[in-house]
């Protein structure tokens, strides 16, 4: 599975770390956000994720941010895109298992690494249910069009 996964100046640490977490868990991982501790404005970066995942270039999206909150809204605002900030791993598997997430976002300044990791476990150790769920996301995704 390939990866897009990107972040503002709050998360490079953290991003590098789940890059090669994931890495070595066997997934190609693409790297959409800033490597530097420079100051830079996170909707660059949410949308640059959010553009590769709705384009097919990557299957699922990784997002970090101080608190995830805000690059996930730009990736929200990219048509298609389903991201949800969790910070602990229930909700992030649920994300995956009801609403078809296909962002996962957390805050670095929120979680810690072993936390981040148990959330993008469980985020992508998780599969669609289908089933009644499709008809609420269809419902979202009809939002997109009004």
């Amino acid at each position: 599975m390939k990866i897009a996964i990107g972040n503002d100046h709050a998360a490079v640490e953290m991003k590098n770390h789940i890059k090669a977490y994931l890495e070595a868990k066997g997934y190609t991982v693409v790297n959409y956000g800033t490597d530097t501790g420079d100051s830079v404005d996170y909707p660059i970066y949410g949308k640059r994720v959010a553009d590769a995942i709705v384009s097919g270039e990557c299957e699922l999206g990784v997002l970090i941010c101080g608190t995830g909150i805000g690059i996930s809204m730009a990736a929200n605002k990219v048509k298609g895109i389903r991201a949800a900030v969790c910070s602990e791993p229930y909700s992030a598997a649920l994300t995956r298992r009801h609403n078809n997430a296909n962002i996962i976002a957390f805050g670095a300044r929120v979680v810690g690494i072993g936390e981040a990791e148990a959330i993008v476990d469980a985020f992508f150790g998780a599969e669609f249910e289908g089933g009644r769920h499709q008809a609420r996301v269809d419902m979202l995704m009809d939002i997109e069009k009004q």
